[in-house]
């Protein structure tokens, strides 16, 4: 049950990333930024996305043990 649940959220994890990251190469993209730039714009709102949930989980971890 608990590996389920971690592989669940897991996958909800990185289909938001991957969401926001394509929202912000589209928007970058509509403001006129090159490809390269739009792409750095996505991977590091990727890597914001991914952060927040591994100090999120950190957080709750630490207060539920």
């Amino acid at each position: 049950m608990n590996v389920a649940v971690v592989l669940l959220t897991t996958t909800l994890v990185i289909v938001v990333a991957v969401l926001a990251a394509v929202g912000a190469g589209k928007l970058a993209r509509m403001d006129g930024a090159t490809y390269p730039a739009a792409l750095t714009r996505a991977a590091v709102t990727f890597a914001a996305v991914v952060t927040l949930a591994a100090t999120v989980a950190g957080t709750f971890a630490t207060i539920l043990t």
